[in-house]
Formats: structure tokens, sequence, C-alpha cells
């Protein structure tokens, strides 16, 4: 009889955990969750108390029934599925569904894969926490209630295919209300003014900024003007220490911030690395909202400070979650031995275990000090004070390792580094003073790491769920990630030098964003809707408070059914309710006025496949009137932001765009978005490129640009079958036959040199095993 059997939920952790356990052990992976909520059904029994209905997956049968053979020969059968409470419900079921023995059955939890951990953890093994349990399935049932009670009212009101989330509702709510504060945004403008002096030396120079913007154009004027007469004294010279404190480590949130600033990566790409590096038993584990670091921990920081900087560099820290109801795990994210600088890893794995590490030392090292002078320039005969602020950094403590990023787009104050020495009372010549004319910043929109910062803010989530939620809500297509152009925004630039003053107008880019969270129609559509008729549900506190009842049910606090009905009795009277409305157009339809030629009314609405604008009504009750035409937005446009004139300007497609090889080039816009049609063939228009505006030569550009990657694609064609070609895919050369495309083998080294026999034998070796099927695509 075998020993034991250890199951854990990925079988690249099995793999790091065999590593550690001798030959008594047999460490299997259950591939995630063996059983859930079946797919397509509501599986919530309602009158049952709310009792779920789990189900093994077909997927997931075969593994069970290997797992329930090993499981009955081992004297011991040990649970170590992640400490977190999707751990704890994965070892619960799998207790459930391989009907273990709780006698022989131990719970074992650690939250670094290191020889240690595991050793205590099978020194001191536990049960299975059932409020960790109850509280996963509180949100698995109340998500599952949301969603399929939810779903169908946005199939009859909005759109078919569409599904709603609880959270995911929330963090959309949060990026339609930004981008409507961006639209309302009114910028205003005022005048930042520069000077550079000369000192009492007559070579060297000062910068120094006014105290004080100027509102208007005139009044900047008048400034320099008055500055031509004055004369310039320093009249103060403050220099004051400042220090700078080293950021705490990493939590999810945080580690999910950091890597998005510095290393560019999404949300969902960090905790794919991160869960990488933790299987791989190099970090602690990834989901946490905890800053707290173990002893053991700090004392290896302490020895690596040592040893690398010195005691000078070396200060003691020990942080404190602040974030309410911190539950996930116990410590920070962290390597598992800090003395290792290089690990074994993909390049992005060796880039975020870098940052973990750095952020960990630095989280125990000494304070970086800094000197600030501000040097105070008096203006004869105005109130008004020029300053030129130095920063000179006396000792750089953590700075030496690490130094924290930010979401900061805003304009920064002149600053300078060391500033030259001046006395009190120095008179200066004026050398230059500029005024230009600077603009109040719109509010920023959100990028992913920022969006889980305001969703960690207001309670909203834990570290399991930041991830799912904004890959789910750009996979609903409600949101997207992209860049916005800018407009030109003309500004005043006026100079006072030589005694002259001179005014110039310059143009810049205003508004430009780039890999930012935008909201599509569609989301703004559903997420009004939601707005009007389930405000609770999109409530920001309502949605936290629903947070802190799944913690009290961790803790023991509550029973988890009573946080479902608590909810589910105000939910469901309004589901009711919201069903039996009746309206007059279609949620999200905007009527923007009279086409002035045929005066038939024109709208925007959510079509079946995406914003469309509507010119005329339908009347049902003529079935000889004329039917409404329709026409798709283009890329830019926003059903709550299109004229009537940008409206009905769509519908002059399909136009002709011009001629070529004596046959017409015609633009639109299709299913798939905009598309030139040449010679019955169709070629996408780049998004930098306008259907309405596209020109017989940007047109040509496109066929001949088409033809010339047409022909790159195809190596060879055989007369005697034409269905067999040979082509260049995005993995290298491969055979096309019938619609089915089949590897050529590495033994090939010329496959433009390959016979129709050669080609055929290739084809039928591979059988029934085609390299690559078309996915069926599917209905929406």
């Amino acid at each position: 009889m075998q020993k034991n059997l250890v199951i854990v939920e990925s079988p690249a952790k099995a793999k790091t955990l065999e590593k550690f356990l001798g030959k008594d052990f047999k460490v299997m992976s259950s591939y995630g969750h063996i059983r859930d909520l079946k797919t397509k059904e509501f599986s919530v029994d309602i009158a049952n108390n709310y009792k779920p209905e789990y189900v093994v997956p077909d997927d997931k049968k075969k593994i069970v029934s290997e797992l329930k053979s090993e499981a009955k020969k081992a004297e011991t059968v040990w649970l170590a599925s992640d400490e977190d409470r999707e751990g704890e419900a994965i070892s619960w079921h799998l207790a459930e569904v391989l009907k273990l023995n709780p006698e022989k059955t131990k719970r074992i939890v650690f939250h670094e894969i290191t020889k240690n951990a595991i050793l205590h953890a099978i020194e001191t093994p536990r049960h299975i926490d059932v409020n960790l349990v109850n509280a996963q399935q509180a949100r698995r049932v109340l998500d599952r209630i949301v969603g399929f009670e939810l779903s169908p009212i946005l199939w009859r009101k909005v759109k078919p295919a569409l599904s709603a989330g609880r959270v995911q509702s929330v963090a959309v709510r949060l990026i339609v209300e930004r981008e409507r504060e961006i639209n309302a945004f009114v910028s205003e403008a005022s005048f930042r003014v520069i000077a550079e002096f000369v000192l009492p030396d007559g070579a060297t120079l000062l910068k120094a900024e006014l105290n004080k913007r100027l509102k208007t154009k005139e009044e900047a004027t008048q400034f320099l003007e008055a500055c031509k007469k004055a004369t310039f004294t320093i009249d103060d010279i403050s220099t004051k220490p400042v220090k700078k404190t080293p950021a705490a480590p990493f939590t999810t949130s945080t580690l999910q911030q950091e890597a998005a600033r510095k290393l560019g990566y999404s949300v969902s790409q960090t905790m794919m690395l991160a869960q990488r590096l933790y299987e791989s038993g190099l970090i602690t584990y990834m989901r946490t909202d905890s800053v707290n670091l173990s002893d053991l921990a700090l004392g290896t920081a302490k020895e690596a400070i040592l040893e690398n900087y010195g005691e000078k560099y070396y200060k003691f820290r020990k942080y404190s979650t602040k974030t309410k109801g911190a539950q996930e795990a116990h410590e920070a994210i962290r390597p598992t031995y800090i003395n290792n600088e290089d690990i074994t890893g993909t390049a992005q794995e060796k880039r975020l275990y870098e940052l973990i590490r750095k952020r960990t030392i630095a989280s125990q090292m000494a304070d970086a000090e800094l000197e600030r002078t501000t040097i105070s320039i008096d203006i004869s005969g105005l109130k008004e004070k020029f300053a030129a602020v130095g920063e000179v950094l006396v000792f750089d403590g953590f700075l030496q390792v690490y130094r924290e990023g930010t979401d900061d787009d805003g304009e920064k104050e002149q600053e300078n580094g060391l500033l030259p020495p001046v006395s009190l009372n120095d008179a200066l010549k004026l050398q230059e003073t500029v005024a230009t004319e600077r603009f109040t910043q719109r509010p920023p929109r959100y990028t992913e790491a920022s969006l889980v910062r305001r969703l960690e803010e207001l309670g909203i989530g834990r570290p399991s769920t930041y991830a799912p939620t904004i890959q789910t809500i750009q996979n609903r297509e409600y949101v997207e990630k992209g860049d916005k152009e800018g407009v030109g925004r003309e500004y005043t630039v006026i100079t006072l030098s030589e005694g002259k003053i001179t005014e110039i107008s310059k143009t810049e880019i205003a508004g430009a964003d780039r890999n930012k969270l935008i909201p599509t129609d569609i989301g703004i559509v559903v997420n009004d809707f939601l707005m009007e008729y389930f405000p609770d549900v999109l409530d920001y506190n309502f949605t936290a408070s629903v947070e802190k009842e799944f913690d009290a049910v961790a803790e023991g606090g509550m029973i988890w059914t009573d946080a479902i009905g608590r909810f589910y009795n105000v939910f469901h009277p309004i589901v009711e309710k919201t069903s039996a409305v009746r309206t007059e157009h279609k949620v999200g339809e905007r009527e923007l006025g009279a086409d002035p030629v045929s005066g038939k009314p024109v709208f925007v609405k959510i079509g079946r496949f995406g914003p469309v604008v509507q010119l005329g009504a339908a009347n049902p009750d003529d079935k000889n009137a004329p039917k409404p035409q329709f026409a798709s937005l283009i890329k830019g446009q926003s059903i709550e932001t299109i004229t009537l004139e940008e409206a009905l300007k769509l519908f002059e497609l399909p136009r002709t765009a011009g001629e070529f090889e004596g046959k017409e080039i015609v633009a639109g816009i299709g299913r798939f978005g905009p598309f030139i049609r040449h010679d019955g063939k169709f070629i996408p228009i780049p998004k930098n490129l306008n259907p309405l505006t596209i020109s017989e030569e940007e047109s040509v550009e496109l066929i001949k640009d088409k033809r010339t990657k047409e022909a790159q694609r195809s190596i060879k064609k055989f007369e005697e079958e034409p269905e067999m070609e040979i082509l260049n895919g995005r993995f290298g050369p491969y055979i096309s036959y019938k619609k089915k495309n089949y590897k050529i083998p590495k033994t090939v080294k010329e496959p433009k040199e390959l016979t129709l026999e050669e080609a055929m034998k290739i084809v039928n070796e591979a059988g029934e095993k085609p390299a690559t099927k078309k996915r069926a695509v599917k209905k929406k």
C-alpha cells in the first residue's frame, strides 16, 4: 500500500513539491477545480436555502477517476491546494468527490514552496476550514444568481448574448463615469512664468518660476512690462532636509500596479508570471493583501543589505496591513531566497522576479536623505516673487536599490539639481522671462493598474478577483484597452528678452492617450441600463459591504446562506419588476434629429453587431412602408457624442473611392469594420484611414500591399493539383490541401523544392490529424 498521496491544483506545483518530498510521497495534480456549478444551467436551488448543484465536468472525469484510484491505495491523503478561499474550496471538493476518509485525510498549507515550509506544513496539518469554503461558495453562488438573473434582461432590453456580473459591472461603471468626466471637462488656461537670471559674477545663470499663475494673456503681458523696469534681489534662502521612505513589500495589487508602470505588463500577464514563479518555488504566494514579512525573511534581507551595502543602509521596518478585511495570505510577495539574484526562467519571469526582490530588499533599507533649497527673488514694485528650487541627494539609502514608479502625468514644477552659491540681498540681472500658456488637465483615463488601485480603495473585490475582473470586462467588449488620438491645440508664448516683448503662437497635441481603458458603446448602454434599474447592484458601498459579509463568513461570524438571502431578497423583486417594464425605445437609443433632405428621424442605438445609425422609423402597421436604413459607426465614433451631421455622412457609404486597372474601388463599412472592395476582393482599411475620406491613391497602395503579401505567402503551387499549395504562415511554411493545413517536417530543408508526390505523402502520413483546423466561430 502506498503511504502518502499529496494532491495539489497544478502540475507545476506538483513538480516542485516532488523535489522536497521523499519516495514515500506521490504528488498528483487536480488541474484546478474538479467540480463546479453546471455551465449552462442556473444550478442554485433557491427554494432549498440556496443550495448549489455541483457537477464534475466531462473533461475532469478522467482525472477524478485517477485520483480516486490513487487515494484508495494511500494510507494518508494530503490536500495541499493554495491557502486562500479558492484553494480551500478545491480541497473541500476533492474530499467530497473522492469520498476521502476524514481520519486518513490531512489539509496542509504553505505560502512558499520551499523544503522548510513543506516539511513544517506536514508537521502541522489541520482540517479543512469550512468557513473559508463557505466564503468561496457564497461568492460563487451570488455571482451565479446575478449573472443568470440579469443577463436575460440585457438580452431583451439591450442586445442578445450580453452578460452582467456583480464586480465587473461596478468596474465598468468606474470607467464609464471617468469617460463622462473627461467629455464634460472644460480646460482653463493660465500662464506659467519662468525667468532666467544672471548672478553677480556675470556668468552663472539661475532659473526660477513665478510663485503664481497669471490668468489671462493681458495679465501676463502687463507683468512682463513691469519686469522691464524692475530690479531683482534675493530676499530669502531656505534649506531644509527632506526624507524619502521606501514603499512596503508587494501585495497583489501593488505588484500589478508597479509591473504595469515599470515593465508594461498587463494585470493578467503579471499574475500568470507570478504564479509560475510561485509554483517554481521562487516567490511566496502571489494572491495576498498583506505587507507583512516573516522573521526569516527580515533576517535574510538584513544579511543581504549588510553584506552588499553596509550598516548605514540598513533599517529594520515592520509593515502593517491597512486593507480592511485582509485575509488572503499572511505574508507579502517576496523571494523565497533573497540572496538569489538570478533565477532560471523566461526573460519576463526574470524581470518580474528582479522587481519583487529589489522591492523586498529596499523595504528594509534606510531612508533616502535629500536637501531642498529654495531661493526667493523679490521683484521691486510687485507682490509676486520668483522662486528657484533645487534638490540634492545627500544619502541615497534605499534609492541605491529601488525607486517606486508613479502614475502622475501632470505638469511638474520647475526644479533644479544643485543650485549655484548665492547670498542674501544679491542683485540679479534679468536675462529672459517666458510666459507660456498652460491648461488645466482633464482627469486621466484608467489603466489596468490604476483601476486595480481604485477597486482596492473602494473595498471592491479581493486579490484573487482583480485580474479576472479586468480580463472579463474586456472579453465581454464592455471596455477596450486602446489609444485615443489627441487634438491640436494652440497656445501662446510671450517672451521678454533684451527689453523687448514678443508673442508667438504654437501648437501642441492635447488629450492623447495610450493603452488606457475606454468604455465601448455597448458598455456605456449596459451601464446606464443597470444604473437606472439596479442602482444597488452598482453602488460602490453596497458592493464593498457584500465583500465584508464574505469576510465575515470566512471568519465564522456569519452564515453564508444568510448573506445570500439578504442580497437576494432585495435583488430578485427588482429583476421581476424590470422584466415587466416596457419601453417605447430600445435601451440606449438616442434621437439626433431629422434628415434635412427627407425629413426622416435619425437615431443611434446598439444593433445586432454593434452601434448603428438608423435613418427613418419602422412602421409595423404598414407592410408597404419603406424600411429604415442602417449604417455602422466607424472607429472613434460613439453613440454618446456623434452629431447629426456625422451620422448622416455615414449613409454616403459605400462610396466610390476611385478606379484601378479599369475596375472601381468601393469604400464601405461591414460587419468586421471599414474596407475597400476591388475586383471582388475585400481589403481592411487600417485605423489611420477613414472610409469616408480615403483617396484613390491610398486605396491603390492598400491593394498593392495586399498583393505583395499574398505573393510572399505563396511558396509553391501545383498546376496538376490546384487544391495543393505550400504557404508561408505565422509559424513557418506549411501545406494547405482541401481547406486543411499540414505541418512540413523539420527534415525538409527547402519547402519550395517539394514535389507534388512528396507533399501528398506528408498529407497522407498526417492522416486524420491536420496541424491546424479553423476554429469554430461561437455564435453571439
